[in-house]
């Protein structure tokens, strides 16, 4: 279709009044629903990224438990942040809020998804949603479950790849201008309930009639695949250094895979390379010939092995940062910011422990 086909499209005015009807009726009850303000908005959205909404439902309610404003949050110390962010992954979100935080209790919330761009951690989904949810800017919000019914209803033959320039102008084409909160979350809504991957629920979709793919016997083909990567392995070697009943945990530093949260010292094991040979280029001797335990973790883009090796006491860095470095008690875990992989961890150091 072409570009003047589509600005001539009959569809649209219909299409837009079935979806938000539809919307209107069955929506999920979710919590950030029922209170609008823009810090809610912007909290769930940032949650959200790449995280369903199961999970991050009881995140949400504790961080608003906890931090009930912007200034709650920007006060907070980092450590309780990523303490209440442990196992909702991708920790760059949680250090980005915190950043986000301080500068908006300071100069307020943007409420433009261009300004919004300018915040730590905000791309042009999570700008746009922020700003057309709270503010009810005219912007379209282009997430997976969106670029998915957009592929269907126009029968695209492409991936359902958000920074597709097709897929793109196909959103500002959509877009109803007079109500765009409302039709941007009906467009959400409806590829996270109907038109799901692989098999839609077309039989219940209220905007089936209007769908170019449901018309043709696509609508199951349709979006095309994307190609997906490989997961490279990860092998780290963890030093379990012990004193009395207390573990060396360490902080990483703020960027890359975990940054800023706390683990048991870690290296990398090259292929083929030793765990305790690892170790000693440390400077930490492995007590054991075996770990006492090992921790497997799926990763977005990598297959984690965690060993966990008993050692000698840890050489400490002279030029290591204070508080960088510390020995805890199990029941002092909670209160850390620890990736999912890194509490399971622990777990076992604790059940090795007490056999």
């Amino acid at each position: 279709m072409s570009d003047s086909d589509a600005s001539s499209d009959q569809r649209l005015p219909r299409l837009r009044d079935d979806l938000i009807g539809w919307f209107e009726r069955h929506q999920r009850d979710l919590p950030w629903r029922r209170r609008r303000d823009p810090y809610a908005v912007w909290l769930s959205e940032v949650m959200l990224q790449q995280t369903q909404v199961v999970t991050v439902v009881p995140y949400f309610e504790r961080f608003l438990s906890r931090f009930p404003t912007i200034a709650d949050l920007a006060a907070a110390p980092l450590d309780e942040v990523l303490g209440l962010w442990s196992g909702l992954g991708y920790y760059a979100r949680a250090r980005n809020l915190h950043r986000a935080a301080a500068i908006m209790a300071r100069e307020g919330i943007p409420q433009t998804a261009e300004a919004l761009r300018r915040l730590p951690g905000l791309g042009p989904y999570t700008a746009a949603a922020i700003a057309t949810f709270a503010f009810g800017e005219a912007v379209p919000v282009l997430d997976g479950n969106v670029a998915r019914v957009l592929c269907r209803l126009e029968a695209l033959e492409l991936p359902d790849d958000q920074t597709h320039p097709i897929l793109k102008e196909r959103s500002e084409r959509f877009l109803d201008r007079s109500r765009p909160g409302a039709f941007n979350e009906a467009m959400m809504e409806l590829g996270a309930l109907i038109c799901v991957p692989g098999k839609p629920r077309c039989l219940v979709c209220p905007v089936a009639i209007h769908c170019r793919a449901h018309a043709q016997g696509h609508e199951r083909r349709l979006p095309l695949p994307r190609v997906r990567l490989e997961k490279k392995p990860l092998r780290l070697a963890c030093a379990v250094v012990r004193r009395d009943e207390r573990v060396l945990l360490i902080r990483r530093e703020e960027k890359g895979l975990f940054g800023g949260l706390w683990e048991l010292p870690s290296a990398e094991i090259p292929p083929g390379d030793d765990a305790r040979a690892v170790l000693a280029r440390l400077g930490l001797v492995a007590t054991a010939d075996e770990p006492i335990g090992v921790v497997k973790r799926t990763l977005t883009h990598r297959l984690l092995t965690l060993e966990l090796w008993p050692c000698a006491m840890w050489p400490r860095k002279k030029d290591a940062a204070a508080g960088s470095e510390r020995f805890v008690a199990a029941d002092e875990w909670s209160g850390l910011g620890l990736s999912t992989a890194m509490r399971r961890a622990l777990e076992k150091v604790e059940k090795s422990r007490a056999r």
